[in-house]
Order: C-alpha cells, then structure tokens, then sequence
C-alpha cells in the first residue's frame, strides 16, 4: 500500500479513536475541533482533509464498517435473510461491539440503524414504497439491530452461532445448522 494511503488511514484511525475517547469524557457538544486534533496528534488539515465535521467522523466510521461488510456477504444469494447473512451479521457486531455500544450510548444508535437501513437497501435493490419487501426488510434490520444491541449489552454470553440460531428461529428462518 501507497505510503500516503496507509498515512491517512493511521490519521482517520487517531481521529476516531480519539473522539470515543473525549465522548467518553464529556459531551459530544463539549469537544471541539481544536481538542479532538489534540487528542488525536494530527494537524488541523489532517482533520479537514477527511471530514467536514465531528458528525461526519461518526458517519464514515459506520459507512466504513459496512463497506467492509459488504465484501463479506455472499452477493449471489438472492434471499438475505439466511443463516450465513445473519451469523455474518453478529460476528460484526461482536467485532465492533464497543464502537456500537458507545454509538447507542452515546444516543447515535438511530443514526446507525439509519445508515444500516439505507446500506441494506442498496443490497436488495428498488422496493416501491410501502411494499410488503420494504416492510420486511426494516422489520428484519429493526429486529437484527434490537437484538444485536441486547446482546452486546448482556456481554454477548451467547456465542455468534448461537445467537444467529436463537435469531433465526425467531424470525422463522429455517435451514440453519442444528449444533
């Protein structure tokens, strides 16, 4: 990787890294631009050379989360609501628990269901308005989220398998492996 590139992916990391760190101090109105840089070691331009505001960081760490997510889920399935999507599903949840957690603590949980709504959107392609698939799809994301939220609350005492199960068979998805 290009030497600049690896630079600002070091940077963004600081910067979020540093803004969960002072959120978990004062209140996100509290922080400044000035005391996030700070915090983080970067210059000013550093900052603005990758997102417009303190808001933003927020946004492009879950928009980045996803992205990568993405890459994980098998595209060829035309039915996402399986086992695999589900158990795939919770494994990123545990992976980036703490920024979740913090996230919903911090009362930006309704901004991440937002961007996990639009993102599973994308995925399943054009749904008229008010389609019994678009019903079905923020059924689904609305439950896969209050669960995954519960979960990570509790301590995750259920491993990713067990909970991807006890999350299917609530929701009615069959074909999932019986431990």
């Amino acid at each position: 990787m290009d030497k600049r590139k690896e630079a600002n992916i070091r940077v963004k990391s600081n910067i979020t890294k540093a803004l969960f760190r002072l959120m978990h101090e004062k209140s996100f109105s509290d922080i400044s631009i000035t005391e996030l840089i700070r915090d983080a070691g970067v210059a000013r331009v550093s900052f603005y050379r990758n997102y417009d505001s303190k808001e933003d960081v927020l946004v492009t760490l879950i928009e980045d989360i996803l992205e990568q997510f993405r890459d994980t889920i098998d595209s060829n399935d035309t039915d996402y609501y399986t086992y695999g999507n589900i158990y795939k599903s919770f494994s990123y949840f545990e992976k980036y628990g703490e920024f979740v957690l913090d996230l919903y603590q911090f009362g930006y949980g309704s901004i991440l269901l937002e961007k996990l709504n639009r993102f599973h959107e994308d995925i399943a392609g054009t749904m008229p308005n008010g389609s019994i698939e678009q019903y079905r799809l923020y059924m689904y994301m609305g439950a896969l989220f209050n669960t995954a939220i519960m979960w990570l609350q509790n301590g995750k005492k259920e491993d990713v398998g067990d909970i991807a199960r006890m999350f299917c068979t609530a929701c009615g998805i069959t074909g999932f492996p019986v431990p």
